[in-house]
């Protein structure tokens, strides 16, 4: 038995949270990267059009809503993370034409649309910023630029570093520098400046009036920077991101700004959301982001981060949901994005990646809270490793010292249908190379297979829908607002019942994860061989074939099962 419920026709549960507390509550959602998700023009780039034609998978995938990747105006020094105007489409991708019927066809078939707003920088070729090139000082006002150190100036202001490597400030021809904590060609707004949040807020608005359903933040915690820009006094800042104060990163002036946007959102009917990308050093400054009156969600990149290990599991999962539950927010899950290697590839790759990701996958859907999907991981894609230098796009590759630069081998355009490349992807190639072999991961090779990883997270997302115990918090699918809950103490190996949750730990084997919640049960094996155990009820989805006799189980390696209670 992998899926029962592929054979078994369940009705159809959709949620109840627009009535119980908000529909992102325990909401599944689907990262669509848009240049990666399929090409209707030819040239080889993902575009509006072609994600408008590949909505039909995602409904039968189960996802309730997709959240877009930039498609806004951008010379894509950073893959659309520069934007040069925030109100109109790249002829890349389409106009604006394509992004209204995307998001008439996504509500069409149940799906909500959430797109990426970037808040931290512009692009350089944004009018406001080649006005402050040209010597405008208002328009150079709402930018960071700061006269150099030294006695001529030649020293940047600070010794700030740019994440993707180098230093974070760049020297225009009159002397003075700017401040770009990413790329060049990313100069940050000074925040600070009444025309920035006046310029985002009617940015905001021309989306929602368009009828899109939430924001993905982008940087959600950037816009602020500590008063004076005071060195950090060393150096490898990137690799302190997430993990230690900085003055240029979660400062408590961002949260201001976020208040302004509930409020926005709000004064808009439907659940209009806010999510935030937002890198904090503790679970505790990360929930800041979700309070009552702030964003309604926050990507929690320590599960992401986490290594394959149940002790490390549990205490990030304890602990996330303590730090949600203390401003009464949902938790949320990710495994992957498009900026980080494919879980596949981070778990060991092969055999044994694809194994204890399929696993992840399921204890992932299984916890309290919001869960997002990576385009591709739901087909068991591994990262490509082998990608030609010239082929690569990714500004970090071009710059040391910040990220590895290596973004683009999870941003291969994905398989839909063939034995060779483009696999469906367009009519012609593809901006990056897909790999030979991809035909047999491709959606419609998967399609139909019980064993496949696609089949297992179609069956996964339909029995997470039929399942009361399962999605938001407070004992079945879209709690209260308010509902969530710590589900332990990681140092308590026994028996424990969170206080709200509706889920418990329960003592299992080293290296072994068992919980319950209401009339459901979850067990992760994360161990290299199989482990046997009582069983905690009727198998009704698992990774790998399980076997059980009603009373005991063999929990095969690495591999994670739901039951029945």
């Amino acid at each position: 038995m992998t899926h029962e419920l592929t054979a078994v026709q369940l009705a159809s549960a959709s949620s109840n949270a627009d009535a119980r507390g908000g529909w992102w509550r325990d909401a599944v959602i689907y990262q669509v990267y848009v240049r990666s998700f399929a090409d209707s023009g030819g040239d080889g780039v993902g575009d509006l059009r072609g994600v408008r034609e590949r909505l039909p998978h995602l409904a039968r995938l189960g996802v309730d809503a997709v959240w877009l990747t930039p498609f806004y105006v951008s010379p894509q020094a950073d893959g659309g993370y520069d934007v040069a105007d925030y109100r109109a489409v790249d002829p890349l991708f389409g106009d604006l034409a394509d992004a209204d019927d995307l998001v008439r066809g996504a509500h069409a078939l149940g799906l909500r649309v959430i797109v990426d707003v970037v808040p931290n920088h512009t692009s350089a070729e944004h009018p406001w910023f080649r006005a402050a090139l040209a010597g405008d000082r208002a328009a150079r006002a709402r930018y960071l630029f700061r006269p150099g150190r030294g006695a001529d100036g030649a020293e940047p202001p600070n010794d700030w570093e740019s994440v993707f490597g180098g230093p974070a400030w760049t020297r225009v021809a009159d002397g003075e520098w700017y401040l770009h904590l990413f790329a060049p060609e990313q100069p940050d707004l000074d925040w600070a400046h009444p025309e920035v949040p006046a310029e985002f807020s009617s940015v905001l608005r021309f989306w929602l009036d368009l009828g899109v359903d939430g924001f993905r933040v982008d940087v959600a915690h950037g816009m602020v920077k500590a008063p004076g820009l005071p060195d950090i006094g060393r150096g490898a800042q990137a690799t302190l991101i997430g993990t230690e104060p900085l003055p240029f990163f979660d400062q408590d002036g961002v949260h201001e700004i976020h208040r302004s946007w509930r409020r926005l959102l709000d004064s808009y009917g439907g659940d209009r959301i806010g999510v935030a990308e937002a890198w904090a050093p503790t679970s505790e400054r990360l929930a800041l982001y979700v309070r009552p009156d702030e964003l309604h969600q926050a990507f929690n990149f320590r599960f992401l981060n986490c290594p394959w290990d149940t002790t490390a599991m549990r205490t990030v999962i304890d602990e996330s949901l303590a730090a949600t539950a203390s401003v009464g927010a949902p938790t949320t899950w990710v495994l992957s994005n498009h900026d980080v290697v494919r879980h596949v590839t981070r778990y060991g790759g092969g055999e044994r990646g694809l194994a204890r990701a399929r696993a992840a996958a399921l204890l992932m859907l299984a916890l309290p809270g919001s869960a997002y999907v990576y385009q591709g991981e739901e087909l068991g894609l591994p990262e490509v490793l082998d990608l030609p230098d010239a082929a690569r796009r990714d500004p970090a590759f071009h710059r040391g010292a910040g990220q590895d630069g290596l973004r683009d081998g999870c941003r291969v355009p994905i398989p839909w249908s063939g034995t060779e490349p483009p696999y469906g992807f367009g009519p012609a190639g593809s901006w990056l190379p897909q790999p030979a072999g991809w035909g047999g991961l491709s959606v419609a090779a998967q399609t139909g297979d019980p064993h496949s990883t696609l089949e297992l997270y179609r069956a996964a997302l339909e029995l997470r829908r039929a399942l009361p115990g399962l999605g938001a918090p407070g004992g079945g699918r879209s709690g209260a607002a308010g509902d969530s809950g710590a589900a332990g103490d990681s140092g308590d190996s026994g028996d424990w019942e969170g206080p709200a949750t509706g889920m418990r730990w329960l003592s299992a084997p080293e290296g072994v994860l068992l919980f319950t919640r209401p009339d459901f049960a979850c067990t992760l094996n994360s161990r290299p061989v199989p482990v046997e155990l009582p069983a905690p009820g009727r198998p009704v989805l698992s990774s790998s074939p399980v076997c059980t006799d009603s009373r005991t189980v063999v929990l095969p390696p690495d591999s994670c099962t739901w039951w029945a209670m």
